[in-house]
């Protein structure tokens, strides 16, 4: 059963809460898993439970996520802020550290590993890449704003997340209720009754709105990562297009395709997993 815990981060003139969850041994090597954009650390648990045997597993709620704080100004709902977070959960925790990070997780893992005497030993990034399309970015604002604001029930929420994020790969019925049951919160609708919405503050979007998306370039942070990387992409991905994959690993860091995902691999299946696994042993 994860353990839950939080740190506490200054950003501005305030401090806010960043919760986690984390199981295995603490004295035991450290990977820190981040999720992706509307998602929550608690997406990781099939991934922290195959790991925590040999590793301290460290899952976080980015701000405004899950039991995070949310942030006060919405336009500060972008990777620096995030980064900011991270860095002081990184120092609570004072050792090196592994990193698995799907899509958002993924840029702000290239962002600390790039940062001089960075503590990052080895990078797993899932289906991103220094180089983002302006069209996928478009996707992700355009599914985000057609979301409802509340549902009637779980399992209509459950039937959303199975639309929106049918690129995951084919998951069971459980892992489908896992996700839905972690991505809940519960609210009052406009009559006062029980409803159910997304468990992250609907202004995370508010930066993807305020501008017009442009292909992302972030090759010159990629090129300062010095760690060993494993790169997974989501064989039908939009977000890490094949020839983005083949420039990354030209510059020698590892791939693994998962043929049956797009963006982003669940990677609640056996096989990555395994090769998250034996990658990060490797570095042992």
């Amino acid at each position: 059963m994860p353990r839950t815990g939080s740190v506490n981060y200054l950003f501005g003139t305030r401090f806010f809460k960043m919760a986690y969850v984390e199981s295995g041994n603490p004295a035991a090597p450290a990977v820190m898993c981040v999720h992706g954009l509307t998602r929550n650390g608690r997406d990781f648990d099939a991934l922290a439970d195959a790991l925590s045997d040999r590793f301290h597993v460290i899952c976080p709620d980015l701000p405004g996520r899950g039991k995070s704080d949310w942030l006060p100004d919405s336009m500060a709902y972008q990777p620096p802020t995030y980064v900011v977070a991270l860095a002081h959960l990184l120092a609570q925790l004072n050792k090196p550290v592994a990193w698995v990070g799907t899509s958002l997780g993924g840029i702000c893992g290239m962002m600390i590993a790039a940062a001089q005497n960075a503590p990052i030993t080895r990078l797993v990034v899932n289906d991103v890449g220094p180089q983002i399309p302006s069209i996928s970015l478009k996707r992700i604002r355009d599914y985000m704003t057609a979301a409802p604001e509340r549902f009637v029930s779980m399992a209509a929420l459950e039937a959303h997340l199975r639309l929106v994020h049918a690129s995951f790969g084919p998951l069971t019925d459980a892992q489908w209720a896992h996700l839905a049951r972690f991505s809940t919160r519960q609210v009052l609708d406009q009559t006062g009754e029980g409803a159910f919405a997304m468990h992250y503050d609907p202004k995370i979007i508010e930066p993807l709105l305020a501008s017009v998306p442009l292909d992302a370039d972030m090759w010159p942070i990629w090129d300062l990562i010095r760690a060993p990387r494993l790169v997974i992409r989501g064989g039908q991905s939009d977000l890490l297009t094949e020839p983005v994959y083949t420039r990354m690993l030209e510059t020698g860091a590892e791939g693994y395709v998962v043929q049956d995902a797009g963006h982003a691999p669940a990677l609640m299946d056996y096989e990555s997993m395994a090769r998250i696994k034996a990658f990060l042993l490797a570095g042992l």
